[in-house]
């Protein structure tokens, strides 16, 4: 059973005045709620979002199917024996156009990343959508559902947090890559989707891998009071390790801590 508890709230309208709140809601949570964002990323657009995700769903099965990988986890994911309530469509890049026309043609679509869909039904109510795991990247941008919850995220206490809806905004959160890229300092907050209702839940997310080079601290972030936590990698690196490891929820990082790595 979820807790309930206030996420952290920053008002973009409102920087730089947010800063520490952003870096506290980053150390103590990885994650918050955005808003006052609709300058820069419209209610309409985000509704048009919406419209568009749920019709892609509604195409066959075959045609759903062509939205292939270019990394692994990047294309199309229809429900398993394992986990059959949950349905993914997406790609790789949004900001290279070579990804951006290859998943528009595979599915005649206009694109937002990666898509999701639950298939809640009164049968599955109290299971998993999605299991317990960090994101391997930097950070993702949730569209989250407007009506139907589900989202949980875990705090430094341990226990699941219920994140509901709350129409107009957006929810991030940090991964993996934010914790190396941070020395350590901020929380790749381990989260999960839970079956509530017998709905259909649709949310839209945007991935930040990580850049193409080598990820490490800044110096300032690094002295004879706070030593280097992990050694420098890339995030092809980094998740190509995570994968043959099979770990999901962040343990993977431990691998990348100095001692690991001298054995």
């Amino acid at each position: 059973m979820a807790t309930k508890c206030s996420i952290p709230a920053i008002d973009l309208q409102d920087f730089p005045n947010q800063l520490s709140k952003l870096i506290s809601a980053c150390e103590e949570w990885g994650c918050f709620r955005l808003f006052n964002h609709h300058e820069v990323l419209p209610l309409t657009l985000m509704s048009e979002m919406k419209a568009v995700v749920r019709s892609l769903f509604d195409l066959p099965a075959e045609i759903k199917r062509q939205n292939t990988d270019v990394i692994t986890g990047s294309g199309y994911m229809g429900p398993k024996v394992n986990n059959p309530v949950y349905e993914a469509l997406g790609f790789h890049d949004m900001s290279s156009l070579h990804d951006v026309d290859s998943f528009c043609s595979q599915l005649d679509a206009s694109p937002d990343q990666r898509m999701n869909k639950y298939h809640f039904t009164p049968e599955t109510v109290g299971s998993p959508g999605v299991r317990t795991h960090t994101d391997s990247g930097f950070l993702t941008i949730i569209q989250d559902d407007d009506v139907v919850g589900g989202l949980e995220v875990m705090n430094n206490s341990g226990e699941f947090i219920a994140v509901d809806p709350s129409p107009g905004t957006l929810f991030v959160n940090l991964g993996d890559m934010a914790t190396v890229w941070s020395n350590g300092r901020f929380c790749n907050v381990k989260h999960r989707v839970q079956c509530k209702e017998a709905k259909i839940r649709f949310s839209i997310a945007s991935f930040l891998s990580g850049p193409r080079e080598v990820v490490e601290p800044p110096p300032e972030l690094v002295d004879d009071e706070h030593p280097r936590v992990y050694v420098a990698t890339t995030y092809e690196e980094y998740r190509k390790l995570r994968f043959s490891m099979k770990l999901q929820a962040g343990e993977t990082l431990a691998l990348l801590c100095p001692s690991s790595s001298d054995k």
